[in-house]
């Protein structure tokens, strides 16, 4: 007769069944990622959502002034271009750049060269240091303030039409001859207006605010950006992009100026991403950490592991003998004997598993069985360790003796 021996699994090969059990939850949480992405956009596929975005009606785009300024007769192109931008510039045109910060110093130079000799308006959107020292040399940024309503203590006609406005952000101040402070604090201006050529001029604002959709219906925040970017038939509403071919140029002579370039382009990148995806990027790592810590290794009770190979009781019996033996650990050999011996006669006896290794009940219960006791039964089940091996062995068969005449009484 031939015995074919099965091939046992090893711990560390696993069935598809095991497979599909441990993954099926993160698979079915990433489903739902996809599931709930894909709806999010089809559900916003048809509006943008940047922040200044004259197309967005999120509460930080600029939707509602645009589209009051369209109702008065003002023509709007959004452009994405350096090239679009100085193009269009012209002196019946305002120029709103939205991020000055985003620009490098090469497109920030062409821009300052492209708007000087206009006599159009250009309105930049909270310029920073390295900014307004290439786009507007005669200011320098002063300090920075909270944006709170602010009265405008100034006689620009559109400031003192629009009264209390939220401005702050970035102060500037100047010593340029013909220059007008609004809005200031601590003597420094949150919106200042420098002339131009002929008839041109360039409004700094401090923060962007009042463009906002949330905050346009407040103070006289609409009465002021529809004055400011209303003045001219045409607006160029420029949004500065990442991926713009001008932005290449010159990056080699850039990398030598300062590294406040460096943090301002990287701030105004992120004041690029709309509110929204800095949620949802907030919300993905707390699922990822909800995930590690549900996936996590835990240190909880035992359990039976399928070793890769089967042992036979006797040969693990076998292997603690030697290990005992080895150690010359008499006293525990005998212990084991004692307490296995004990284990298995008290169900017999009608003695209870807790009850086994007293003396006091399960002596008497076997004294009252074996109708003959031949030996001292205290001495056999609990007495002391052995003096030798020769005195082990023959304890192991008085106990096996005794089991048998246990089982057969």
């Amino acid at each position: 007769m031939t015995v074919t021996a099965a091939v046992p699994t090893t711990s560390e090969s696993r069935t598809p069944l095991q497979i599909w059990q441990r993954v099926r939850g993160l698979l079915l949480a990433v489903l739902i990622l996809v599931i709930a992405g894909v709806a999010l956009a089809a559900a916003r596929s048809g509006g943008q959502h940047g922040r200044l975005d004259p197309r967005s009606a999120d509460p930080y785009g600029s939707r509602a002034v645009a589209e009051i300024l369209k109702e008065r007769g003002v023509s709007i192109d959004v452009v994405t271009t350096l090239d679009e931008a100085a193009g269009a510039a012209g002196p019946d045109a305002t120029l709103l750049v939205t991020g000055p910060n985003m620009l490098t110093a090469h497109q920030q130079r062409r821009l300052r060269t492209a708007t000087a000799g206009s006599a159009g308006r250009t309105v930049l959107i909270a310029p920073g240091g390295p900014s307004v020292a290439r786009l507007a040399p005669d200011i320098r940024p002063d300090s920075h303030g909270p944006v709170t309503a602010r009265p405008p203590l100034c006689d620009l006609p559109a400031a003192r039409a629009a009264g209390t406005a939220d401005l702050g952000g970035i102060h500037y101040a100047t010593d340029l001859h013909g220059a007008t402070a609004c809005y200031p604090d601590d003597g420094s201006a949150s919106l200042l207006v420098l002339p131009g050529q002929e008839a041109g001029d360039t409004v700094l604002l401090g923060s962007p605010d009042i463009l906002y959709n949330d905050r346009l219906d407040q103070q006289g925040n609409a009465s002021l950006s529809l004055q400011l970017l209303g003045s001219r038939p045409h607006l160029v509403w420029y949004l500065p992009s990442l991926d713009d071919p001008s932005a290449a140029a010159g990056t080699a002579a850039d990398r030598g100026n300062s590294g406040d370039d460096g943090a301002e382009g990287e701030s105004g990148f992120i004041g690029l991403i709309p509110s929204g995806w800095l949620w949802g990027t907030l919300q993905l790592a707390l699922a990822a950490a909800l995930a590690a810590i549900w996936r996590g290794r835990r240190f909880g009770p035992l359990i039976t592991e399928r070793l890769p190979v089967a042992i036979r009781a006797s040969e693990s019996t076998e292997g603690r003998a030697r290990l005992y033996r080895k150690a010359d650990a008499r006293a525990r050999a005998a212990d084991a004997l004692r307490s296995a011996a004990r284990a298995r006669i008290s169900p017999l006896l009608g003695v209870p598993p807790r009850d086994a290794d007293s003396s006091a009940v399960l002596l008497p219960a076997v004294a009252a069985r074996l109708s003959t006791p031949g030996s001292d039964l205290g001495t056999l089940l609990f007495g002391p360790a052995p003096a030798d091996d020769a005195a082990l062995v023959l304890l192991t068969d008085q106990l096996d003796a005794l089991e048998r005449e246990v089982r057969t009484s």
